[in-house]
């Protein structure tokens, strides 16, 4: 069933707010879509509206990445389609907002599951696809956690330094093989992240909160014109050249106090 007239995107998250816009986001550059999450109700809706609003072929593909396995049936599964990913946008993750002792350790291991394991297996798959192939591009979604210790998100937080140190590696291994690799690394956005983490965001950081549309927007932008990450917003680019001056201890300090205050 492969489409000859356009490349194909793989949207993992693909239901969640930034999941959408980057769908959206993708078919307006002529893409055809991929999209998996675990909810195959909201991936059909997903996917009409994909087809009615742009046109592009749509392939909705229901898996659970916290579960072994599911990255390597989702990329079988493409195979048997015919399908051939050129541009592969790692989204798919959550945090979960306490104490790290309050939640049990499936909770925080089930953060790395989705939020490491799944997505270094899949950038694995897809990309030494690409690299036979010649050519593709991978983003990851890391997020300005990813610069500074988090008391409050200590598991997500971590797994997003992670996310940000793999992805500027592989952009370094993989541009001789003609792989675009970037990193985009959001503040506060307007998505389901926040009420799945059950977080009741401050005024402070809610003032600071974007549009998914245009969040996702700038990490494909930075992504085709081959830049290395992008953080979107002057208030989180301050944050991150903040990250970058103060020790780690005043930057947890001061994390704990914003993060953990309610309205």
């Amino acid at each position: 069933m492969a489409s000859t007239s356009a490349k194909w995107a793989l949207v993992t998250g693909a239901t969640g707010g930034l999941g959408q816009a980057f769908c959206h986001n993708l078919a307006r550059r002529g893409y055809n879509i991929v999209v998996t999450a675990r909810s195959e109700e909201a991936l059909a809706a997903l996917a009409d509206a994909l087809r009615s609003a742009h046109g592009v072929e749509v392939v909705a593909d229901a898996a659970d990445l916290s579960q072994p396995g599911a990255a390597r049936q989702l990329k079988a599964a493409l195979e048997r389609r015919g399908i051939t990913v050129d541009a592969l946008v790692n989204n798919a993750g959550y945090g979960c907002h306490g104490r790290f002792i309050s939640h049990t350790v499936e909770d925080e291991l089930g953060m790395i599951d989705v939020n490491i394991r799944a997505l270094t297996e899949l950038c694995h798959l897809f990309a030494a696809e690409m690299v036979k192939r010649g050519g593709g591009h991978i983003l990851l979604v890391a997020s300005a956690a990813a610069f500074q210790p988090i008391p409050g998100y200590a598991v997500y937080a971590a797994t997003k330094a992670y996310v940000l140190s793999l992805g500027y590696s592989l952009r370094e291994e993989l541009r001789r093989k003609n792989i675009k690799v970037s990193v985009l690394s959001p503040g506060p956005t307007e998505t389901g992240f926040w009420s799945r983490a059950g977080h009741t965001l401050n005024p402070l950081v809610g003032s600071f909160m974007m549009d998914a549309q245009p969040v996702a927007e700038a990490g494909l932008e930075a992504l085709f014109s081959g830049r290395a990450g992008v953080v979107p917003g002057i208030a989180n680019k301050l944050a991150v050249l903040t990250a970058r001056i103060f020790p780690r201890s005043l930057l947890a300090k001061g994390a704990a106090y914003v993060m953990s205050r309610q309205k």
